[in-house]
């Protein structure tokens, strides 16, 4: 069978040929994701390495080759190589010594099989020699990769207690890849959601946000939901907001809209600002997901008579929310550009108003018109003004 990294783009790029030359073909192995995912046919994005020197030494073998390292996780091992062709993180082999759910302390190894046993998923736990492409598999990683099955590297409830947030991890990387549901992960994954608690909400927001960015996770979160998991991270999710959101995903494709994980977290909530509110503070959203999720909570106390007039009040992204959660056609403002009042103050000040509130009031009428009237021409604009100067007392 023809291995398809024999054929993929980059493992030939020049900046991993470098790489390889510093630190030795057979010191080192691409593994994780690049592999897992040329096997599969996805496009890759970012490249890891392991490697049996330890971080010293990477940061050395390095410089000496005139490659640029930056410690990002040099208490766990992994610094980034700056390459032209894009970064590379490059990881000592590990195996856990400590492990409480939240955080692993490990020490470095020196036997591929050690790192590849402390990974999450056997698909994850691919690694490739990087002159002849040889895959090394330690765990029955290719047959279940073959079978679109997320299975857990060993025992999956040891797993989890290692690391909770592998909970999440399954779900995610099942909506991804899977088709073949594993039973002993899902039995896990069910019995043990209780402890996703006791994690930082970040990484729970990180991972969720994940999850709901993917083109179709919506059999993954009604699972999810039907197994009790989900209530420990969103209690205020209830089966028909599940539901809304796998009618929400079927219209974003219809629509040609890319998935937008805010949107579809907004889906999976009661549209309540006060519940989006508090969400956001729970997941610590930062202030731009948390203006998104607010707005789309507020989707049914607006008039969305016309499409472009909320698009103008709101801003178009924020619209586009709105719209297809309401079930509408959001494709009639998609590439629209709201027009400028081509109104300003100095006008009405030239009209005879004294700069100061009146101005500003009179400017919000008169934009108000406009607004409702479709946004016509500049000349249209002096004739509401005259209106509304005429009846606020003024000489038009």
């Amino acid at each position: 069978m023809t291995n398809p990294l024999q054929n993929a783009e980059w493992p030939r790029r020049e900046g991993l040929a470098a790489l390889t030359a510093a630190l030795g073909a057979d010191n080192m192995r691409w593994v994780g994701g690049a592999v897992r995912d040329t096997l599969l046919g996805v496009d890759v994005h970012d490249v890891d390495c392991a490697t049996i020197h330890t971080p010293d030494q990477v940061i050395d073998l390095c410089r000496e080759a005139g490659i640029r390292t930056v410690p990002t996780g040099i208490d766990h091992g992994t610094i980034t190589a700056i390459l032209e062709d894009g970064p590379v993180e490059v990881t000592t082999l590990r195996r856990d010594v400590a492990t409480d759910g939240r955080r692993a302390t490990v020490s470095f190894a020196t036997e591929w099989r050690d790192d590849a046993a402390r990974r999450d998923f056997t698909i994850n736990a691919l690694y490739a020699h990087p002159e002849t492409l040889e895959i090394s598999d330690y765990f029955t990683g290719l047959d279940d990769l073959a079978k679109r099955r997320v299975r857990f590297i060993g025992d999956a409830r040891q797993r989890i207690a290692e690391d909770h947030l592998r909970i999440l991890r399954y779900y995610r990387f099942q909506a991804r890849f899977g088709a073949e549901l594993d039973k002993e992960a899902e039995e896990a994954c069910a019995d043990l959601s209780a402890t996703l608690k006791g994690l930082s909400r970040e990484r729970v927001a990180d991972e969720l946000l994940k999850l709901l960015s993917l083109p179709d996770p919506g059999a993954t979160l009604e699972r999810m939901f039907d197994r009790a998991v989900l209530r420990v991270i969103l209690p205020e999710t209830a089966l028909r907001h599940v539901e809304q959101l796998r009618e929400l995903i079927e219209r974003e494709a219809e629509q040609g809209f890319a998935a937008d994980p805010i949107r579809r977290l907004a889906t999976l909530l009661p549209p309540s600002p006060d519940v989006a509110e508090g969400v956001a503070a729970r997941l610590r959203l930062s202030r731009a997901q948390r203006a998104q999720l607010v707005s789309a909570s507020e989707r049914l106390g607006h008039d969305i008579s016309s499409h472009k007039v909320l698009a103008y009040e709101l801003g178009t992204a924020f619209a586009v929310d709105r719209l297809l959660l309401l079930g509408e056609d959001a494709t009639t403002i998609a590439d629209w550009q709201a027009p400028t009042f081509p109104l300003k103050g100095g006008a009405i000040v030239a009209r005879g108003v004294a700069a100061g509130p009146d101005v500003a009031r009179i400017l919000q009428l008169v934009e108000k018109r406009w607004v409702r009237e479709g946004f016509p021409a500049e000349d249209r604009v002096q004739a509401l003004l005259g209106e509304e100067l005429e009846q606020a007392g003024f000489s038009a």
